[in-house]
């Protein structure tokens, strides 16, 4: 699994031009599914992104988890993230999973995120999305569950 991490100031999505769902301060995660992605990678991940430190504490230290700042969260299924640009001038994305494969770790993502008592919006699974945030810092990271896992 890979995701893209941005803390935001707010965040929303507008689904197939018709629902918007949205979300305050917190984090804006996109989120891509491999072939290989298992379940045991999805709460590694959930772990990891609700865990980190990316919020500036009184003295100005990023130190404060999103937890700490009653922060919320959207996340967004984005198999582009697996899109290979080395040849031509079209991505190709065999990288990503079929939705067969990538949509239930995307929901198990999601339904992990929420048992940890956040307020979670989401986009929707295949759907046209227009998202649009207003990132704070402008802080991003993308992360990797192939980089999470101990070294052999």
């Amino acid at each position: 699994m890979k995701a893209v991490l941005m803390r935001v100031r707010r965040a929303s999505v507008t689904i197939d031009e018709r629902e918007t769902r949205s979300i305050g301060r917190g984090f804006l995660i996109l989120l891509a599914v491999t072939h290989d992605d298992t379940e045991a990678q999805a709460v590694k991940l959930a772990d990891k992104l609700c865990s980190l430190r990316l919020f500036e504490d009184a003295d100005g230290k990023i130190n404060l988890t999103l937890d700490e700042v009653g922060g919320e969260i959207m996340i967004v299924s984005q198999f582009t993230l697996y899109g290979n640009c080395r040849k031509g001038r079209r991505p190709e994305f065999l990288n990503a999973a079929r939705p067969e494969t990538a949509s239930p770790l995307y929901e198990k993502f999601v339904s992990l995120v929420r048992a940890k008592g956040y307020h979670v919006e989401t986009g929707e699974f295949g759907a046209y999305m227009a998202v649009d945030s207003v990132n704070d810092g402008p802080f991003t990271l993308i992360v990797d569950t192939k980089d999470l896992e101990a070294p052999k």
